[in-house]
């Protein structure tokens, strides 16, 4: 799959995603260029790598509860 960058005027902005919206992701996917998404899915692909290799640690709800009731006690009388 290629990558192509464009700038569209703001007018016809809107016309343009209609019309690429057309087509199944398969064949184009509307990708955002700015730096939170690419943050975020750098970070993503990071988290999703560790799930696969079996390195993530997975918590239950009551386990995730307890430590979050831990954190919150450690900071509840912090001003």
């Amino acid at each position: 799959m290629h990558t192509l960058k464009l700038n569209i005027n703001d007018s016809v902005y809107e016309k343009f995603l209609l019309f690429l919206n057309n087509f199944q992701k398969e064949e184009i996917e509307v990708v955002s260029d700015d730096i939170d998404f690419q943050s975020a899915k750098k970070y993503l692909n990071a988290e999703l790598e560790e799930i696969k290799s079996g390195k993530a640690k997975f918590y239950t709800m009551e386990e995730a509860e307890i430590r979050l009731e831990k954190v919150i006690q450690k900071y509840e009388n912090i001003t």
